[in-house]
């Protein structure tokens, strides 16, 4: 916890909640959930452009009027909003990190403490964010430069890169997972809970 920033906030009027955050409910982990979910299909619609060719029969049977390029386009405009909507989720988490106030006696189901756990997670946020950025330039060079003829619009190289970073991000949100359920961190219900408060009395607007 930041006692400099919180002396701010209060500076300016502004109170922390029960969460110990001067709003009602964490911003990070829907922000994160958005950037997650953008990229997944991203990388889903790629995939699904570049295997085409073996998928026409099936949207030919149920009569779906697609072409190759739709998958293609729906694959750039989410990475484009992933890596758009990523600042703001590694900004709101950096903020939520300051002012958390995790337990010190506590270990993870993976044996680490909140410390550590909380210094691996905002490091892996901000590779995360570096590397979306990065996926989403090799993207556009892909799609305005050296493809933009080709019928197929990616490389596979870009497509295990991006099985890569889904499985980088499995292990990084289990750490932003076990911050909010092990810890408590920023997860008002769960910590008011383990205070034996009830939090539909406490969280009440």
């Amino acid at each position: 916890m930041n006692p400099q920033l919180i002396d701010q906030l209060k500076q300016l009027g502004i109170e922390l909640g029960a969460n110990g955050l001067p709003y009602r409910f964490p911003l990070h982990p829907n922000f994160v959930h958005l950037t997650l979910g953008l990229f997944i299909i991203a990388i889903a619609f790629d995939f699904a452009g570049t295997l085409f060719p073996l998928e026409r029969p099936i949207l030919k049977f149920f009569s779906i009027p697609v072409s190759r390029s739709n998958f293609f386009d729906v694959s750039w405009y989410n990475i484009v909003a992933a890596s758009a909507i990523s600042f703001f989720t590694v900004a709101a988490g950096f903020f939520e990190i300051l002012l958390a106030d995790p337990p010190t006696d506590q270990k993870s189901a993976w044996g680490l403490g909140a410390g550590t756990t909380m210094l691996l997670h905002g490091v892996g946020g901000v590779l995360l964010l570096t590397l979306i950025v990065a996926m989403t330039i090799w993207r556009g060079y892909q799609r305005f430069n050296w493809r933009k003829h080709e019928p197929r619009q990616v490389q596979w190289s870009y497509l295990l890169a991006g099985v890569f970073i889904l499985g980088f991000m499995f292990v990084h949100g289990t750490l932003g997972a076990q911050l909010g359920d092990e810890f408590g961190v920023h997860g008002t219900a769960a910590g008011l809970i383990r205070q034996g408060k009830n939090p539909n009395q406490v969280l009440q607007p």
